[in-house]
């Protein structure tokens, strides 16, 4: 029990560094940090994106839908699935559309209207993929 306690109070910087809090300084700069320089004056930013950690699967409405073999991927730069989705498309010789939902507002409504909940959301045709694996991406390409 002592041990579990040790790791708890261990972790406990880890949990405190990921926060990110956003200030305005004397001069009227806006900032972003782990640490912020006066705490009373910071606001505690939420990040909103997740990555996904596994595959799902939806089908998408029709209106929604797209030509039977073109891809959509909404991805965020920092995405390591985005990259290996990425990457596998360009090795592949496979076509896609990229919309990068952190830079583009019109990705983002596109991105919300389909109630994306993480990245990559992939889309081929009518069917839509959460998150990506080779196999994943293969059962709802073919």
């Amino acid at each position: 029990m002592a041990k579990f306690f040790i790791l708890l109070i261990a972790a406990l910087p880890l949990v405190c560094a990921a926060e990110i809090y956003k200030w305005t300084d004397e001069t009227g700069r806006v900032h972003f940090g782990d640490k912020p320089q006066e705490k009373d004056n910071a606001e505690l930013v939420s990040v909103k994106v997740n990555s996904y950690e596994s595959v799902s699967y939806d089908s998408i409405s029709p209106v929604q839908s797209v030509e039977s073999k073109r891809v959509v991927m909404y991805s965020a730069s920092w995405c390591g699935y985005c990259k290996k989705a990425r990457n596998y498309f360009q090795q592949s010789g496979i076509s896609y559309v990229e919309y990068d939902i952190e830079k583009d507002k019109r990705a983002r409504q596109a991105y919300d209207s389909i109630r994306g909940n993480g990245v990559p959301v992939i889309l081929v045709g009518g069917k839509r993929m959460n998150g990506f694996s080779v196999a994943g991406f293969q059962r709802i390409y073919q």
